[in-house]
């Protein structure tokens, strides 16, 4: 277990939240399992730190996630010293294959192991590599990784917030949403949340309606927490208002996070994101899933191969460890859902919207993805 640090909180009049702190191999990152009480930083000293925070999670959000787990490695990469290139390669990878077991629907965790084993693998492969230039190459590449996803969240938010006036021709608009993905959950700025915020900052966002998100209620304790912090109008609704909200309070569109997107646009997200598509689909109401190109996962054709992860009872009978189910009911708790591609608007990442072929029920995120790799290359 690790302990609060004495990180100051957080002052909410200054409209920032850093969820995340991370300097000279020292890394903190907010308990979100005691927002919005409490803003309390803990210390994160070691892998299997990070990998309790992610587990339990104190961290959660699949962009945040990634960072989280990268930058335990590093906090240990700076107080370790190693014999040899290879044993510095192999304690990378032992780590960040515990790492990959904290949560197994968040693909980004996946993409940035993958990636960091891959560098440090080659790294010592290099003919008189030593231990100090494989930590130091993995280190490089690890500390650049929120600074990446803070760009990434920015240019999320400026695509989404462009395509959702485009498609509803507002000046205005109304947006619901769905779990958190803002600053909570990423380095900074968030996803989807990043969309919303793009559009106030813009003067186009007349309202923004947030979940509570059970069971866990990340919409209720976070999302509504950042919305306040930054004075942007927001409501916070039941998900079992969903249906009439749209119909009643003239809901311009949906935007909601992802924690993975299968080739043909099939989207893994928080539990209840299902439901809202289908009203969203009877309502007429466009419905966006905002998330990093590190979300698509290509190697799983749809919906039906994602993993789901199944969470411990108590997160749905319990809240704040006060019981509110009767006791002795069974309970069945998975922590995501399935969005199908048909109830999918578009898809918006830091490299575009992605569309549907004209007349396809499904995306083509093969071609997208490569598209916009050939497009950087030029």
């Amino acid at each position: 277990m690790t302990s609060p640090s004495t990180a100051p909180s957080i002052n909410m009049a200054e409209n920032k939240l850093e969820a995340i702190r991370y300097r000279d191999g020292q890394l903190s990152i907010i308990n979100q399992l005691k927002l919005p009480l409490v803003t309390e930083y803990d210390a994160i000293s070691s892998v299997q730190d990070g990998w309790d925070a992610i587990r339990e999670m104190r961290v959660r959000g699949a962009p945040a996630i990634a960072i989280v787990a990268a930058l335990s490695l590093a906090v240990e990469l700076h107080k370790r010293t190693f014999a040899s290139a290879g044993d510095a390669a192999a304690f990378i990878k032992t780590s960040l294959d515990h790492l990959r077991t904290s949560r197994p629907t968040a693909v980004n965790l996946f993409e940035a192991a993958n990636k960091l084993e891959a560098l440090s693998a080659k790294l010592a492969a290099q003919e008189g590599a030593t231990a100090q230039q494989v930590v130091a190459g993995t280190l490089a590449k690890i500390e650049g990784m929120m600074a990446a996803d803070i760009a990434d969240n920015r240019a999320i938010g400026k695509h989404g917030a462009e395509a959702i006036l485009a498609k509803t021709g507002k000046d205005k608009v109304r947006i619901l949403t769905h779990c958190n993905t803002g600053s909570l959950a990423t380095a900074q700025y968030g996803t989807a949340l990043g969309v919303i915020r793009c559009l106030h900052e813009l003067g186009s966002l007349d309202h923004a309606f947030c979940t509570e998100t059970r069971p866990y209620n990340q919409g209720a304790r976070l999302t509504a927490y950042e919305l306040v912090t930054e004075k942007i109008p927001s409501t916070l609704v039941a998900d079992s208002m969903v249906s009439v909200l749209m119909k009643e309070k003239d809901i311009s569109a949906v935007v909601v996070g992802a924690d993975r997107v299968v080739a043909n646009g099939d989207t893994a997200n928080k539990i209840g994101t299902y439901q809202i598509a289908i009203a969203a689909k009877h309502h007429g109401v466009p419905f966006y899933v905002a998330a990093p190109i590190t979300s698509v996962d290509l190697d799983l054709p749809d919906g039906s191969h994602i993993v789901i992860e199944e969470r411990k009872g108590d997160e749905l009978t319990h809240i704040f460890g006060k019981r509110l189910a009767a006791p002795g009911i069974n309970t069945w708790n998975p922590a995501f859902d399935v969005t199908p591609a048909s109830l999918i608007t578009g898809i918006v990442t830091e490299r575009g919207v992605v569309k549907k072929p004209d007349g396809a029920p499904e995306f083509d995120m093969h071609a997208f993805v490569q598209e916009t790799r050939d497009q950087k290359r030029i």
